[in-house]
């Protein structure tokens, strides 16, 4: 896994992307439906700008994130809701203002994480770097739907191997979503990024090996495509299983997408 310097520099390159894509967009472009059912470009980028405020709070108020989550126990996705129309409420230029100054406030907390010290999440308190690493994940599938609604194609960049990181540490998050026992026995990823580097993610002597393009492999662990429509296979039963599967974010699945959804499968 990368330094934590190097993440958070990847995460920050990335929610600039996105907020280039869209901040000279009009009001109606804004409204474009993306991929993910009932949600807009505005809904997008509003949840993301809800979860880098939410990773800020959880970084330096820690008691202040403690009391949020305590106080939407029971019904998580009902506070999620709520935050996702209030900041959708902003006017689009002020929707990305606040997404780039929330976005660059999680990153400064997180590089201010002593060191050594975890962050409380949602389930389980995490290393600052793995957190900047499921910030990249949200970033990366959020954008996706984004650029699918927009007709927009980005160019993938080697920053996606800290995706085929965070989806080595989450590798169990399909099998507990499907109600299914997760293998005892690590996977490894090989996958051929942007650059033409061969990324092994994984112990070498694993049984079970995930190959292709680490951009495919990207899109299919945050399934914003169908496996049917990527080049990535396994060397064995397990793994075969885990490809159709495979999530790397906790909770529902989701209804994914379609083989032949998208004309440019791999885009």
């Amino acid at each position: 896994m990368n330094t934590l310097n190097d993440v958070l520099k990847h995460l920050a390159a990335d929610i600039d992307e996105i907020a280039g894509i869209v901040e000279n967009l009009d009001d109606e472009a804004w409204q474009t439906p993306t991929p993910a059912a009932g949600w807009t470009v505005a809904d997008q980028i509003a949840h993301l700008t809800f979860v880098f405020n939410l990773a800020r709070t959880a970084a330096a108020e820690p008691q202040a994130f403690q009391a949020i989550t305590a106080a939407a126990a029971g019904n998580f996705d009902g506070a999620v809701n709520a935050a996702l129309a209030q900041f959708k409420a902003f006017p689009p230029r002020e929707l990305v203002a606040r997404f780039r100054a929330l976005g660059q406030a999680s990153i400064d907390a997180l590089a201010a994480v002593p060191a050594g010290q975890v962050v409380p999440w949602l389930v389980n308190p995490l290393p600052p770097v793995v957190l900047g690493c499921a910030g990249i994940m949200e970033v990366f599938a959020h954008g996706q739907d984004i650029t699918d609604a927009l007709g927009v194609r980005r160019e993938p960049t080697d920053r996606l191997g800290n995706i085929a990181d965070f989806a080595w540490l989450t590798r169990d998050f399909g099998y507990e979503s499907h109600g299914l026992t997760p293998p005892a026995e690590p996977f490894r990823f090989l996958l051929t990024a942007p650059s033409g580097e061969v990324w092994s993610v994984g112990p070498e002597d694993a049984a079970e090996t995930i190959q292709g393009p680490a951009h495919d492999f990207a899109l299919l662990v945050t399934r914003r495509r169908h496996r049917d429509d990527l080049a990535l296979t396994a060397t064995g039963p397990a793994g075969e299983q885990w490809l159709s599967i495979a999530q790397a974010y906790r909770g529902p699945a989701g209804e994914g997408r379609k083989p032949g959804q998208f004309a440019d499968a791999g885009q």
